[in-house]
């Protein structure tokens, strides 16, 4: 497992996504793998998500991660977690996420997660909210 908080700034979302693929060499996903490029989509949007919505001044986000080697009977899991301090913000849920107007500069983050997590899901904490997703790793 890995945790670590980070500045709800662009600069601290940037540096959870490289400290969170470094993270994931380091369990044995290779570098630039599908599992990393997608691991690193979600970790990447949940991190600006937190910095750029879930920002509360003085606050920092954490970003979690939990690796389950599997075995015979289970594959091996990635967990993504970001949680934030602002608990009043809270976006849809898996499902409920809509795509934005044409030509919108922002909004597609959530629908990124939603496409390459194979689970999601945003979960009350206090103060704040979690936003977790999961991927099943090959082999």
């Amino acid at each position: 497992m890995f945790n670590h908080h980070y500045p709800a700034t662009p600069q601290g979302a940037r540096l959870a996504r490289r400290v969170g693929l470094h993270k994931l060499q380091t369990w044995g996903v290779p570098y630039l793998s599908d599992a990393s490029e997608s691991a690193a989509l979600i970790i990447g949007e949940l991190a600006a998500n937190a910095a750029t919505h879930g920002r509360v001044p003085g606050r920092d986000f954490a970003l979690r991660l939990s690796y389950m080697p599997g075995g015979p009977e289970a594959p091996r899991l990635l967990r993504i977690e970001v949680s934030d301090a602002r608990g009043e913000r809270r976006p849809p849920g898996p499902g409920a996420v809509a795509a934005p107007d044409d030509g919108a500069d922002s909004g597609r983050g959530l629908l990124i997660v939603e496409a390459l997590a194979d689970r999601w899901e945003i979960l009350d904490r206090n103060p704040g909210k979690t936003v977790r997703a999961e991927l099943d790793l090959p082999g």
